[in-house]
Order: C-alpha cells, then sequence, then structure tokens
C-alpha cells in the first residue's frame, strides 16, 4: 500500500513536465526567419482584415489615412507613428485598431520585418 502515493506522486510529476510550452512563440505560427516578407503575401491580409474597415478609401470613422494599397500602407509606416500604435495595449490612448482587439505580436513582428526589410512590394 505504500507504493500508491509514491506512484500517485511520479504520475503527478510526469504530467506536469509533458504538459508545458516553452514560449508563447511556441503557441503561435512562426514564419520562416529566413524567409522574405512581402506586402502581397503577408502584409496585405493583415490589413485589410484588421484595418480597412475604417482605413478604407476614402477613410471613414475618423480615420485618418485610407490603409487600401501597397503605397497607402507603406507611405503611413514611413510618415506616421503607425508602428507605434498598434504596438501599444487596448485601452491605450492611440491604439489601434480603434475598438478592436490588438493584433498577435507575431502579426505585428511581421510588420516591422516588413518595414526593416525594405517595404518589398511582392516576391
Amino acid at each position: 500500500m505504500k507504493t500508491t502515493p509514491f506512484l500517485l506522486l511520479l504520475s503527478i510529476l510526469f504530467l506536469s513536465f509533458s504538459c508545458s510550452n516553452s514560449s508563447e512563440g511556441d503557441l503561435i505560427e512562426q514564419v520562416d526567419p529566413v524567409e522574405i516578407i512581402s506586402y502581397d503575401t503577408h502584409i496585405k491580409s493583415i490589413f485589410d482584415t484588421n484595418c480597412v474597415a475604417c482605413h478604407s478609401n476614402p477613410a471613414i470613422n475618423g480615420a485618418g489615412v485610407p490603409l487600401t494599397t501597397f503605397s497607402q500602407v507603406k507611405s503611413a509606416i514611413e510618415a506616421t507613428d503607425l508602428i507605434d500604435r498598434i504596438n501599444r495595449q487596448s485601452g491605450e490612448g492611440g491604439f489601434m485598431p480603434l475598438g478592436g482587439s490588438r493584433m498577435p505580436q507575431a502579426t505585428i513582428n511581421l510588420i516591422i520585418q516588413w518595414q526593416t526589410e525594405g517595404f518589398i512590394e511582392s516576391l
């Protein structure tokens, strides 16, 4: 009967170590770090999903600029604080998308990578 508590403890330890993740990155699909990011392949769908409801052409609901084309998105990143605003926490002043949920950090990082790589339009 003394082996029962030992086996129970051993089972709990096994389960607690086998069901863990080492980082948030394990839970989010990652883009291949050597993959070149382009507007057409990676970025357009992000802006279409998260921004174009207000940042259409013409922009509505008080949005300052349209974000429907490559040149509009590139210009907004270069000339405004767009990256800073999508990087803010929900509820923080100036947070975008206004009234929406914060984009996953992996998505924001993809936009930053696209900027860093020189705003490639298509491959």
